[in-house]
């Protein structure tokens, strides 16, 4: 009988338990890059157009929310990154460095990251054909046609301050997509790009610190791009 009764006063702690808080995203994906600072691009599901960007701080072993905004994705919602094909106006998903800062404003205030400074010929090659694909060029060169690039001072509103992401930038494959960035919101989804409003994105580049190898990783909430599995 004392044993029932104590297994009963075990069952019923248990069960009056308050349930443990879920372990933060970072410490649930399989992998984070390896430094200690980390964005996460979070969208419902891989139709979604919208969706929830957090950055985040590893301190003393553990991932802290530093910071939110709502997000924007691409026009055709994301696609997995490895597979992904330009011109699809899709967000490629997946785990990626974030080489350096560009924009047509100044540099916000606290940037640490290296930061571009856009000018009238500054362009985003984008051309497959080009030995300049995937990059940003001063001045066209001559294989990259003009309808196959992006002319950075045009987008005044989204590219007054952005962070180069590293889809398909350390060896470009033709075909998969080029000029993937973190910008600032237009007027709705992206070409396949992320983007934030404007003070979220001031904030996150205060607060990137290449030191601390910071990465992005884009996905869906579960199924096939799930952002854990990247």
């Amino acid at each position: 009988m004392r044993t029932l009764l104590a297994l009963g006063a075990v069952l019923l702690s248990l069960a009056s338990a308050p349930d443990r808080p879920p372990a933060p995203l970072p410490a649930r994906m399989a992998d984070t890059g390896g430094g200690s600072q980390l964005i996460t691009a979070v969208a419902p599901d891989a139709a979604a157009t919208t969706g929830t960007l957090t950055w985040w701080d590893r301190r003393g072993g553990r991932w802290v929310r530093a910071g939110s905004a709502a997000a924007r994705f691409g026009t055709n919602g994301l696609a997995e990154g490895a597979t992904r094909r330009q011109g699809t106006n899709t967000t490629p998903t997946g785990l990626y460095d974030l080489p350096y800062a560009f924009g047509i404003r100044p540099a916000p205030a606290g940037t640490r990251y290296r930061y571009v400074r856009a000018t009238e010929d500054s362009w985003w090659c984008q051309d497959n054909a080009s030995r300049a694909y995937n990059r940003w060029v001063e001045k066209l060169p001559a294989d990259c046609r003009p309808a196959e690039a992006e002319h950075i001072v045009a987008y005044g509103t989204q590219y007054a301050h952005a962070l180069v992401i590293g889809f398909n930038y350390a060896r470009p494959v033709r075909m998969r997509g080029a000029g993937i960035f973190l910008h600032v919101n237009g007027e709705g989804p992206t070409a396949g790009c992320v983007s934030v409003p404007a003070d979220a994105m001031r904030a996150i580049l205060a607060w990137a610190d290449p030191g601390r190898r910071p990465h992005i990783a884009v996905g869906t909430r579960r199924g096939p791009t799930a952002i854990v599995r990247y």
